[in-house]
């Protein structure tokens, strides 16, 4: 039976397919940004966020469980020095998964897997995006104001025609 086992095995051993996911975070970690198919960067993102978590507080208990998923001593440091200092406020979503189309070879749906808080052309986007109106609320806007020239209008011609 399949009870309670619903990952994404990725067509791997689990011997295999641990490695893969230590080798992809250490790379994400390291490059704050990777290319892979949208199928590994699913599954990335499931064992990533967990070690992201545990980033926020700088430990030795954090670090062991930390080093035990990646196994890289370089790379722990820079999760625990660099990135989780910058993480520390943030409650949770560490990862964002944006699709890039098909690969030619076999038309795998690739994706870009990254750290959030390391792109700076999105934040900057996000603040420009905030500060634009809904169209329903410009149309709303639009209406108020032809009703306050007509109102404006109205008296003006209402004298034209007494004179």
């Amino acid at each position: 039976m399949r009870h309670n086992k619903k990952f994404n095995h990725l067509s791997r051993k689990a011997n295999h397919r641990a490695a893969l996911l230590s080798n992809m975070a250490c790379s994400l970690i390291q490059h704050k940004r990777i290319t892979t198919t949208l199928a590994k960067a699913k599954a990335l993102r499931i064992y990533v966020e967990p070690i992201l978590t545990r980033a926020k507080e700088d430990n030795m208990n954090n670090r062991r469980l930390a080093f035990s998923l990646l196994k890289q001593k370089e790379v722990v440091t820079e999760l625990f020095q660099n990135v989780g200092e910058k993480l520390a406020n943030r409650p949770g979503g560490y990862t964002r998964i944006l699709r890039t189309g098909f690969r030619l070879g076999d038309a795998a749906e690739m994706a870009i897997i990254e750290l959030v808080d390391y792109n700076e052309n999105m934040l900057k986007e996000t603040k420009k995006a905030a500060k634009k109106a809904t169209r329903r609320a410009g149309k709303k806007a639009v209406k108020e104001e032809v009703a306050e020239v007509a109102a404006a209008e109205a008296p003006a011609a209402e004298e034209a025609k007494a004179e």
